[in-house]
């Protein structure tokens, strides 16, 4: 069975398949390594495990690349503010990202390139660009991409009926360089002071890559001049993902990426994240308000990945409450759903679930099957129709994993051994709650984080609070 996925760049519904008859090799941008990530970055991150989780359930081999951005204006700043290296501050958020992707159930990427291990590759494909006429040399020995010269720039976002002023953004330090137009973007940029020690030796000087080559140079090492699908949030379609077409087009003179996979935007009660705002979540601080990883992964999925998904608590509330039904259904059937070296392929009595996911990542379709097939099932269980029929219990534990592997979500069937508390942390989560009911919120807060360092979770009700192990 083929996976149906719209198509930013046609604008349309296209089949997925390998261009090698073999293997679906796709590349997703992957984080920025100054800070944490937030939910916002894991819906995009989220979506793109579960692209691969389809195809592999339907039996399609795939070979997933991610990148690392570790050297861009952010992290040279906040490395340079916290007195450390370039490499030990991109190692400590490198090393976070990957324990929340662990959290959330992502498949790890088949290769996980960084911005500045791939410093060669860049430099050689600026240089080609500068050969084919397509970039040339500042006075300051920066380096930029001649927009004018590549007439198809704009097809990714649908620029050419409007006016192209600027390509700067807030990963791109203000424009400092002489450029031709305001459209031309940087390739290579010129060694300044506030760089420090953190750049590299170039024809053209030293200095440190922009940030868009870096995802067309990675892509070229990994996956070719051309392969099957390159994906991201929908805030990177114009410029970084148009500026990655315009690079390589421009020197193979092939089509850069045959299919383009984008996510649309998280909001956060309504609202667009924001620093100002202070809903910029992160796992971290979802999980010390009392909340699981698998209830965060099963939100972030539940909506379709082309519409705007507006998390709330609320909604997280409801995503406890499915788990807890999709549990209770693994326990009747008695469902063992320990991790195997593969993803199952036999959705069984389940395949209408594969069929919605296979029509465009419909997941909200996807899950509404699921829980219709499992209230048919739980119901035929009480009338006692599978007794004898190990056969079709069978089937029905398989297809059951099946479906589980393509959501990515892991159920915890067994019952939790009880957890002793501590005398010390009861006493401490105790002064806790007396200051929350006092409403001094500083205090609360500072205890909350004493018990999360010692490795306990508080989650408040509304007559008293929990206790779990982090």
């Amino acid at each position: 069975m083929v996976l149906k996925l719209y198509d930013t760049l046609t604008r349309g519904v296209r089949d997925v398949f390998p261009m090698d008859e073999q293997t679906v090799r796709f590349y997703g941008c992957g984080p920025t390594v100054y800070g944490p990530a937030h939910i916002g970055n894991f819906r995009t991150f989220v979506m793109q495990d579960v692209f691969r989780r389809v195809l592999e359930t339907s039996g399609q081999k795939t070979f997933h690349v991610r990148n690392l951005t570790d050297v861009d204006d952010k992290t040279i700043r906040q490395s340079q503010e916290e007195g450390l290296k370039l490499e030990d501050f991109t190692d400590k958020w490198t090393a976070r990202f990957r324990k929340d992707c662990k959290l959330l159930n992502l498949m790890s990427p088949h290769a996980e390139p960084s911005a500045v291990s791939h410093i060669p590759e860049q430099i050689s494909l600026i240089q080609r660009l500068i050969d084919a006429g397509k970039a040339y040399q500042a006075s300051d020995g920066s380096v930029y991409f001649k927009v004018g010269a590549f007439s198809e720039y704009g097809r990714l976002s649908r620029l050419a009926d409007r006016e192209i002023t600027t390509n700067e953004t807030s990963r791109e330090s203000s424009d400092e360089y002489d450029r031709e137009s305001a459209a031309d973007f940087a390739l290579w940029k010129a060694r300044r002071v506030e760089d420090g020690e953190n750049y590299w030796e170039s024809p053209w000087g030293q200095g440190r890559p922009g940030w868009h080559i870096e995802c067309s140079a990675i892509c070229m090492k990994h996956l070719g001049e051309s392969f099957d699908l390159h994906s991201g949030g929908v805030d990177l379609v114009f410029p970084h993902h148009e500026n990655e077409i315009a690079q390589v087009e421009a020197v193979t003179c092939k089509t850069f990426a045959r299919h383009w996979f984008h996510i649309a935007h998280l909001m956060v009660e309504g609202q667009k994240m924001s620093k100002s705002l202070g809903n910029l979540y992160t796992l971290e601080d979802l999980e010390e308000k009392g909340y699981k990883p698998e209830e965060i992964r099963y939100l972030l999925l539940s909506g379709n990945y082309r519409q705007p998904l507006n998390f709330t608590f609320d909604s997280l509330g409801a995503a406890r409450k499915a788990l807890s039904k999709l549990t209770d259904f693994s326990r009747k059937f008695q469902i063992d759903q320990s991790p195997g070296k593969s993803l199952g392929t036999d959705f069984g009595d389940f395949h209408s679930v594969q069929e919605a996911l296979l029509k465009d990542l419909n997941t909200p379709e996807a899950l509404g099957r699921l829980f219709k097939i499992i209230r048919e099932l739980s119901e035929a269980f009480e009338r006692d129709e599978f007794n004898g029929k190990e056969d079709e219990m069978n089937r029905i534990r398989n297809g059951f994993r099946t479906t589980m592997d393509a959501f990515g979500l892991q159920l915890k069937v067994k019952d939790e051994e009880p957890v002793e508390i501590p005398l010390e942390i009861r006493n401490l989560a105790e002064r806790r709650w007396e200051a929350k009911i006092a409403k001094d919120w500083g205090l609360a807060d500072q205890l909350r984080g004493q018990l999360f360092n010692r490795g306990w979770l508080v989650k408040d009700g509304k007559d008293s609070f929990e206790l779990a192990k982090v």
